[in-house]
């Protein structure tokens, strides 16, 4: 903080010193040390850092829900069951269908083992002129049909292989579990409602854990490079006036920010970092103002941005200082860090001295004067 100083006096006109002295009414600000912070400014939105879905992997319809929006679960715990659509008749129906194409295929294979010793002893007779060609041809005809038939029959048992595959697994994946620990935030699930799996809208049932949520702050183009992963970031909500949380930054995102860039809109960078809830008083959705900190002085000579005169061709500033003969003194100081309100002083100035707030009086005698030894930086 700065102390406001006023009706500090001085003499008027030493080439006069007979004349009666004027008292001149003066508001300074004291020259203390204290904390500078550099800052980028922004506005984010709080959401779920960690979350996962609960949706069904079976068509069916819901038997029942275990759990409410608000209520705490931990990860493999029940949280749902479906009835499924395969009913338990309609698997058993296609397991005996698998048991007869297996017998047909096995009484099958024996056909056709002996078709094939039929075709060979024919072979073996032709070559002899021993057998007349249409018995030859006659059993050359039914080792093929009878080839092709166990061909049919094993292409009929891979097809209801794969229906009871998926049969067996739509009865197992009743029960829904939780993916993860946390709490219930949204539910879109009845006992009684029809579901089908891929069916489009929202989740069934979303778990978060609510112990830490990640803030994205929109970031202006301008400002976006003065980033740096690892950088303290603070934010205040309108929930919880006069209240600070901070994190460390973790993601600048590489492409802008939906909606900005476009046909002359200015634009935004999505800018991630988290922050610890353990009271999960932070709520997805709140509304944050956000500050980077780019850089920061401890410990340093501050004074009000407003009280700085010109820049010089040296870098060099003018203000004015009150000094213990109660005179003004033009003096010049140099500045380090600064923001909207405050400047780091490196030089220039020492702390406990008075600086002229306003421009100077009319009566006042203003003196030159070199600047003072160099404050160093905090």
């Amino acid at each position: 903080m700065l102390a406001l100083n006023a009706d500090i006096s001085f003499a008027q006109a030493l080439d006069a010193p007979k004349a009666p002295a004027t008292e001149v009414k003066l508001d300074t600000v004291t020259v203390q040390r204290g904390e500078l912070q550099q800052t980028v400014d922004a506005v984010g939105k709080l959401q779920f850092h960690r979350f996962a879905d609960v949706n069904v992997q079976v068509a069916g319809q819901i038997k029942n829900v275990l759990f409410a929006i608000g209520d705490t679960v931990q990860e493999g715990k029940l949280v749902m069951e479906i009835s499924p659509a395969i009913r338990a008749n309609q698997l058993e129906t296609n397991r005996a269908q698998m048991a007869r194409l297996r017998a047909e295929l096995a009484d099958q294979q024996a056909q056709t083992d002996y078709a094939e010793s039929q075709f060979k002893r024919q072979t073996l007779l032709k070559a002899q002129n021993a057998t007349r060609e249409d018995a030859f041809e006659s059993s050359r005809m039914g080792a093929s049909t009878a080839r092709a038939r166990i061909d049919a029959i094993n292409a009929q048992i891979q097809q209801l292989e794969v229906t009871l595959k998926s049969d067996e697994e739509s009865s197992h994946n009743t029960q829904l579990v939780a993916p993860l620990s946390g709490t219930v935030v949204a539910l879109n699930a009845r006992a009684g409602q029809t579901v089908s799996v891929g069916q489009a809208g929202q989740p069934l049932m979303r778990i978060a854990d609510l112990s830490q949520m990640t803030v994205q702050a929109r970031v202006a183009e301008v400002d976006v490079t003065r980033l740096r992963r690892g950088m303290t970031a603070n934010f205040q909500t309108p929930g919880y006036p006069g209240r600070t949380w901070s994190g460390k930054l973790r993601q600048v995102l590489l492409v802008p920010a939906e909606g900005s860039g476009e046909q002359g809109k200015p634009t935004f960078y999505n800018v991630l970092f988290e922050v610890d809830n353990p009271e999960q008083e932070l709520m997805s959705g709140m509304t944050t103002q956000v500050q980077f900190i780019v850089a920061q002085a401890k410990d340093a000579l501050l004074l009000p941005a407003n009280l700085l005169g010109q820049r010089d061709a040296a870098g060099m500033y003018q203000v004015q200082v009150v000094n213990p003969e109660r005179r003004i003194v033009a003096r010049k100081v140099k500045i380090g860090l600064r923001n909207a309100q405050q400047v780091q002083v490196l030089s220039g100035l020492e702390a406990g001295e008075q600086v002229l707030v306003g421009p100077v009086p009319a009566p006042a005698l203003v003196l030159q004067s070199k600047p003072t030894a160099p404050v160093g930086k905090p």
